[in-house]
């Protein structure tokens, strides 16, 4: 059995397959080629379906998308679901993380709350869908720490943590991170619509 990813983002294919392959043992699990749908949904849950939906439509086979950003809690939530393109249309994550490290210069460690959150999708091509959000709490740093990971990770630190969340090793991230908690519960939901 083969499921497609639906995401053109190479860190996200291999973050996505670590966390899949020893879960869905016998399934194969192939990145996505086709076109990029527009994400004009205004919820995680409407974007990941999009991208879903799309894949699903493109490929014939049924298909795993996700939709995911960091919530800040003094910004009421956001970048959200414009996580990835906060600094602009060009998805450039470093001036991401740096327009959001000035929105927060002068916000007090106290009022850092942040958590990311992430909604995993699987869209069958008989028009089944199903959908799971996970969520990993923690705050953001004043300044990025670490290597590992991508995005916002470097100023992310995770509830428990000392550490950011790029400073995580990818066994540990793949345990703990808003991916890993929601594709852990979408998991069983794709076995049990593949065996049927």
């Amino acid at each position: 059995m083969q499921v497609v990813l639906a995401t053109h983002n190479p860190h996200k294919v291999e973050e996505l397959r670590r966390i899949l392959a020893p879960r869905l043992p016998g399934i194969e699990v192939l990145a996505y080629d086709g076109p990029e749908p527009v994400e004009d949904g205004t919820s995680f849950v409407e974007n990941a379906l999009i991208k879903a939906r799309a894949a699903a439509a493109h490929t014939g086979l049924p298909a795993i998308a996700d939709d995911s950003g960091i919530c800040v809690d003094v910004l009421g939530g956001s970048p959200g679901i414009f996580s990835a393109r906060w600094a602009g249309p060009a998805r450039d994550a470093e001036a991401n993380l740096r327009l959001l490290l000035w929105q927060l210069a002068d916000v007090p460690d106290d009022h850092r709350g942040a958590h990311f959150a992430c909604v995993a999708a699987l869209a069958v091509p008989d028009g089944t869908e199903r959908h799971v959000t996970g969520e990993w709490p923690g705050q953001i740093l004043a300044e990025p720490s670490g290597e590992q990971g991508f995005g916002y990770d470097p100023i992310f630190l995770p509830d428990g943590y000392a550490i950011s969340a790029a400073e995580l090793t990818p066994n540990v991230k793949n345990e703990q991170s808003h991916r890993a908690r929601a594709f852990e519960q979408l998991v069983p939901l794709i076995r049990e619509l593949l065996s049927d």
